[in-house]
């Protein structure tokens, strides 16, 4: 077990490095901000991606004059009848006044505001995901049929949307990289100056045998002993942190937003950065005093 490894070199009373879990803890603080931000953007996403795919809005605009209501439905019927019509096309359905209402209560809360306003009708329709629908075509198509008509694809925003997302998810990528940098070069500094410190006890070491991987293996012991906590202390950071922003997020859900929960997965990565964070350690000190023995002895 690397805890319980005897080790020649007073590392635990060297207080150069009492500040590496400090840092790391801060480290892993950020890194389970990045990797939560990522992995609740794409739940996000592919959501939006289950609930809009294979549906199309057509909109109607109200007619106006005195028969308004009654041309509206005609326009409406009009409109059904031409989407039915449409290869690939599974179910049309035109939502009555109450239903669009319903769709307005998450935004506007009351709707009572709007309730006799001339609200545009809606069409929702329902496709096969693998059809090839010229949708310009459909689209110019109804206009000229029905006036006032158009139709409305959700996957050019949502396309929009899932480009948006790739790019926070490199840039959060470039972030953890980042983490991961600042952390390997805290490491260096602080194992360099360990050795500096311990110079004369490792020529000792040396001179009675001691392989350059032994040496090497107690500041890598003591590094990970050291990430490992200041990983647990930057966990216990972000798990406060993230409960918040979950409460907080879960007060926005509804209507457009749909649940911003952090999936298992992501609290299966965000467990294991304490881990990562001191094997990036062990491995940084176990390289630079390997690098460092090779131009001191």
């Amino acid at each position: 077990m690397i805890f319980g490894r005897h080790s020649d070199l007073p590392l635990k009373d060297d207080a150069t490095s009492r500040f590496l879990p400090w840092l790391v803890a801060l480290m892993v603080f950020l890194s389970a901000m990045a990797v939560a931000g990522v992995f609740v953007i794409n739940s996000v996403i592919e959501r939006w991606d289950h609930d809009v795919s294979g549906t199309l809005t057509v909109q109607i605009i109200p007619a106006g004059g005195d028969s308004a209501a009654a041309l509206t439905d005609e326009r409406v019927r009009m409109a059904v009848d031409i989407m039915r019509k449409v290869p690939g096309v599974r179910a049309v359905k035109a939502l009555d006044k109450r239903q669009t209402l319903a769709l307005l209560e998450p935004w506007l809360g009351s709707t009572d505001v709007v309730h006799d306003m001339p609200l545009p009708r809606l069409i929702d329709v329902t496709v096969d995901p693998e059809a090839r629908i010229d949708l310009g075509e459909v689209a110019d198509r109804l206009s000229r049929a029905v006036p006032g008509a158009s139709l409305d694809d959700h996957r050019v925003w949502l396309s929009r949307l899932i480009g948006l997302s790739r790019t926070i998810e490199w840039m959060a990528l470039a972030v953890l990289i980042l983490i991961g940098l600042v952390t390997s070069l805290t490491v260096v500094y602080a194992t360099r100056t360990g050795m500096a410190v311990h110079h004369s006890l490792i020529e000792v070491l040396h001179l009675i045998g001691a392989h350059d991987d032994y040496v090497a293996r107690q500041f890598a012991d003591r590094a990970f002993s050291l990430g490992f906590g200041g990983g647990l202390i930057g966990l216990a950071l972000a798990v406060p942190a993230l409960s918040a922003i979950g409460w907080a997020a879960r007060r926005l859900e509804g209507g457009f937003l749909p649940s911003l929960s952090l999936p298992l997965s992501g609290y299966v990565v965000i467990g294991m950065l304490p881990a990562v964070s001191a094997v990036l350690a062990m491995l940084t000190a176990r390289m630079t005093v390997h690098g460092s023995l090779s131009k001191m002895l």
